[in-house]
């Protein structure tokens, strides 16, 4: 039968080794988003850094190609209609004043695990049992639902190779009896970034490390 969750992004689960697993605010980073950005960003969406001191989307220009900062997970500023604060799940890239920041919290742990979902069958857990410790890009990054503030980033299946300048390090899967077709799309990954921004090999922003398959 087919996979009940669908596509979320990176979702946190967990923190490796000896840290302490928080997926909740208290544990992410406040950063802030350019007050007049039209991109729109989404919970669970990969960001960068960019050289201007900003956060933003994958792949955008101002950055240029840089190791990736972390899981956007949602965002306060003032909305220029009212004079008051919203709390959002996304970025919808207008309607705040300028006059105030746009924070943002991302998970930025280097040792951040996170869930994400296949963009693809994977045949059976033996073909995924053998893809543990290879490493994999997302299928698609900057996509998702204004209405639930959502990503919609999946993992690639068809990109699975031992090249280790691929986005994500896959270190297993979800243990979920709605999500355990292996012939279907949406079977959780536990993942972490690959050639992170705040790692001890992450290039500094506006620097040079692959984005390719974002």
């Amino acid at each position: 039968m087919a996979n009940l969750n669908g596509s979320w992004g990176l979702k946190p689960v967990a923190k490796m080794g000896q840290n302490s697993n928080s997926t909740g605010v208290s544990g992410y980073t406040m950063y802030e988003i350019a007050n007049g950005n039209t991109n729109v960003l989404y919970q669970g969406q990969p960001v960068i850094p960019l050289s201007t001191g900003y956060i933003d989307l994958t792949g955008d220009a101002a950055g240029g190609s840089v190791g990736l900062l972390g899981a956007f997970m949602g965002c306060e500023y003032v909305s220029s209609t009212t004079g008051k604060p919203i709390w959002s799940m996304h970025w919808p890239g207008s309607g705040a004043d300028s006059n105030h920041p746009v924070k943002a919290w991302v998970a930025d742990d280097p040792l951040q695990i996170f869930t994400i979902a296949t963009d693809a069958t994977w045949t059976s857990k033996a073909t995924a049992r053998a893809a543990v410790f290879a490493n994999a890009n997302f299928a698609t990054a900057t996509s998702g639902s204004t209405t639930t503030g959502m990503s919609s980033s999946t993992l690639g299946v068809s990109t699975i190779n031992t090249t280790n300048t691929l986005n994500l390090r896959i270190l297993g899967w979800v243990d979920d009896a709605s999500n355990q077709d292996f012939a279907a799309a949406g079977i959780g990954v536990l993942v972490r970034l690959n050639n992170h921004y705040h790692s001890p090999n992450g290039a500094a922003a506006a620097g040079t490390v692959s984005t390719t398959g974002i």
